[in-house]
């Protein structure tokens, strides 16, 4: 019977550490171990960190393809002289057609259909200030139809322009005044003048002025009916 030589296994020895010099020990190796992890970890915030980053930016740049669109040219402005003599056959009294500095710009002209017996010829501006002036001229007009404009605003004094006395409404130190903020208003034979908006007294004046030789005409058409 043949004899057995017994298997001897041999232990691997702990592996030097360079930085130490000696094994770790088995609290040195969980704690590298913990470190490792924490490493990891933090790379991988990291990481995430920057694919967020970029994803916002991505998403920035793709809203300001989408929103952002080039400066569209200003609207041409509405020759309001053209439409009211396209107008003019339809109404007996003289619309009014005020000749401003070129630096004024109508943006709307409209003769609106009658209600009550009342119809209204409206021309809106931008002034040079870019501010806002609106003139409907209320031909027929009762105080109903100036209460209603004016949303029930009070006077607040008069001024003469061009030898044309205007009601002053100024209610720029309102909470909210809107296109309410400043009006003037003139009454001329059949018609009512309204000029109302946001521009300052000098651009409210430069319009009434502008308006003398219309309310005169509508004074003459008065008379001339008498």
């Amino acid at each position: 019977m043949a004899n057995k030589t017994p298997v001897t296994t041999r232990v691997k020895p702990p592996a030097i550490v360079a930085e130490l010099g000696r094994p770790e020990t088995p609290e040195e190796t969980a704690a590298r171990k913990a470190e490792n992890s924490r490493k990891h970890r933090a790379n991988q915030t990291l990481r995430n960190l920057i694919w967020s980053l970029v994803a916002s930016v991505g998403l920035m740049l793709l809203l300001v393809i989408v929103v952002v669109r080039p400066s569209q040219p200003a609207a041409e402005p509405v020759d309001y002289a053209t439409v009211a003599e396209q107008a003019q056959p339809g109404i007996d009294e003289p619309l009014a057609v005020p000749v401003l500095p070129p630096q004024w710009a109508a943006n709307s002209a409209d003769l609106g259909e009658a209600q009550d017996g009342i119809s209204t010829w409206y021309i809106g501006f931008i002034t040079p200030a870019e501010q806002f002036v609106a003139l409907s001229q209320g031909i027929g007009a009762n105080p109903t139809w100036l209460n209603t404009l004016l949303d029930q605003n009070l006077p607040t004094g008069t001024e003469t322009v061009d030898g044309i006395e205007w009601t002053l409404y100024d209610h720029r130190d309102a909470e909210d005044p809107g296109n309410l903020a400043y009006a003037m208003v003139a009454e001329a034979g059949e018609s009512t003048f309204v000029l109302y908006g946001t521009a300052d007294s000098n651009e409210f004046r430069t319009i009434a002025g502008s308006l003398s030789t219309d309310i005169q005409n509508s004074i003459d058409a008065a008379e001339g009916t008498e």
